[in-house]
C-alpha cells in the first residue's frame, strides 16, 4: 500500500510497516553489490522491510560506443536518480566510481562502504594462461573501455595494442574467452572478486603499472538529502578510512574538471593517521604525464559528541559519524594536489586528450 511518497506493508500483527525500496542496475554485478548492502542493513535493522528494484541505464543500453565517446556524465546513474527524485525508490546503490563529483540538487551519498581492492586486474585469454602483460606476444590486443587504463599501459607496455571493449563483466569475459579478438582484458579487481571470479585474475596491476580510478572498489548509497531518517539509517554503513580516501580522490577529480573522457588516475592510503595521495594525468597515448604526491593528517577520525553532527556535504558525501575536520583536510588535500598539477600544465594535457578523444 502507498501512503504519500512512501510504500507500506503490514506485519503479522496487521501493523503498517514502511518498505524501504532500493534501486539498482540490473547487471549481475550490480545486483550482487546491492544484495550485499541489503544484507548489511537487515543485520543492523532486522525489522526492516526491503524491496529491490532493478533498472536499465543509458550505459547499459549503449554498448557499441566507447564510454568516453558518449559524452554523458551520468551514464550509469541518471535513471536511478530519476527514480529517487520521483520517490519510486528510497535509496540507490552505485559503484562509487560511476557517480559524478557533483550530484544533482537534493541528493547526497549517505554511505560509502569499506573498499574492496581498488586495483585493476589482467584477465587472460585461456591460450595465454600463466603469462603476464610483459611477456605477451608483440601486438597482442588488450581490451579496455577506460582511457585511464589504456594511457598508463601504453606507456608501460609499448609492444601491446589497446582496443575498446564494452558490456558488463559477463559480456566482456565471454568476448574474451569465446573469440580470438583479445589476448587479455583489463577489469577492476573488485568486480571480479564480488562475482566470485578471483581465480581469473592473472595479474594484479601495481600503482607503478596502473593507478586506479577515483572511487574504484567502493560502493556508495545515494539518498535524498531531505530524508534524514534514511540518511541516519544508512550512515552506519560508512567506513571511515574509505570515506576519507574517496573524499580526497573526488575533490582531486572535481578540481581538475576531469571525467571518463580524460585519463586521470589516483592512489591513496592511510598510514599512521596520515592520508597519502598520488594523483596523475596522462595524454591519450601515455607519452605525456604529470604525477605528484601529497599528504595530510586525518587524526581523530571518530566524530566526538562535543563536535555535534556534521551535515556538510563534501564532494557529494555526507558522513555525520566521521570527524568533520578530518573530512575537510581530506577534501583540501585533493584540491591542493589537483591545483599543483594544474600549475605544472595538467589543464593543457587534459584539454588535448579531450580534443583527441572527441575527434576519434
Amino acid at each position: 500500500m502507498e501512503n504519500g511518497p512512501y510504500k507500506y506493508t503490514r506485519d503479522g500483527n496487521g501493523k503498517a510497516v514502511r518498505v524501504i525500496r532500493i534501486g539498482t542496475r540490473k547487471s549481475q554485478l550490480a545486483c550482487i553489490q546491492t544484495d550485499s548492502v541489503a544484507e548489511k542493513l537487515k543485520e543492523l535493522y532486522p525489522e526492516l522491510q526491503l524491496e529491490i528494484i532493478g533498472m536499465t541505464t543509458i550505459g547499459d543500453r549503449i554498448l557499441d560506443t566507447a564510454l568516453s565517446k558518449i559524452g554523458e556524465k551520468s551514464l550509469f546513474t541518471k535513471e536511478l536518480e530519476n527514480a529517487l527524485e520521483k520517490n519510486e525508490v528510497d535509496l540507490v546503490v552505485h559503484s562509487l566510481k560511476d557517480l559524478p563529483t557533483t550530484l544533482p540538487p537534493g541528493f547526497t551519498i549517505g554511505a560509502v562502504l569499506k573498499r574492496e581492492s581498488p586495483s585493476d586486474a589482467v584477465v587472460l585469454h585461456p591460450k595465454h594462461a600463466n603469462k603476464t602483460l610483459e611477456i605477451l606476444p608483440e601486438n597482442s590486443v588488450i581490451g579496455t573501455s577506460s582511457l585511464r587504463r589504456a594511457a598508463q599501459l601504453k606507456r608501460r607496455y609499448s609492444h601491446l595494442v589497446f582496443k575498446d571493449i564494452r558490456g558488463n563483466l559477463n559480456t566482456r569475459l565471454k568476448k574474451l574467452d569465446e573469440k580470438d579478438d583479445y589476448a587479455a582484458i583489463i577489469l577492476a579487481a573488485a568486480g571480479l572478486k564480488r562475482m566470485g571470479w578471483e581465480h581469473r585474475i592473472a595479474q594484479s596491476l601495481a600503482p607503478e603499472d596502473c593507478m586506479y580510478a577515483v572511487g574504484q572498489g567502493a560502493l556508495a548509497v545515494e539518498v535524498r538529502a531531505r530524508d534524514t531518517d534514511i540518511l541516519e539509517m544508512v550512515s552506519v554503513l560508512h567506513d571511515p578510512e574509505t570515506v576519507l580516501r574517496c573524499i580526497a580522490e573526488r575533490a582531486f577529480l572535481k578540481q581538475l574538471e576531469g571525467g571518463c573522457s580524460v585519463p586521470v588516475a589516483v592512489h591513496t592510503e592511510i598510514r599512521d593517521s596520515q592520508l597519502y595521495m598520488t594523483g596523475a594525468v596522462f595524454s591519450l597515448d601515455g607519452s605525456d604525464t604529470l604525477r605528484d604526491t601529497m599528504q595530510t593528517s586525518v587524526q581523530n577520525s571518530a566524530q566526538s559528541q562535543e563536535q555535534g553532527v556534521d551535515l556538510i556535504q563534501r564532494v557529494g558525501i555526507t558522513a555525520t559519524s566521521i570527524s568533520g575536520p578530518a573530512q575537510t583536510r581530506a577534501e583540501q588535500l585533493g584540491v591542493d594536489l589537483a591545483t599543483l598539477l594544474l600549475s605544472k600544465g595538467a589543464k593543457e594535457i587534459l584539454t588535448v586528450a579531450r580534443q583527441l578523444n572527441d575527434a576519434r
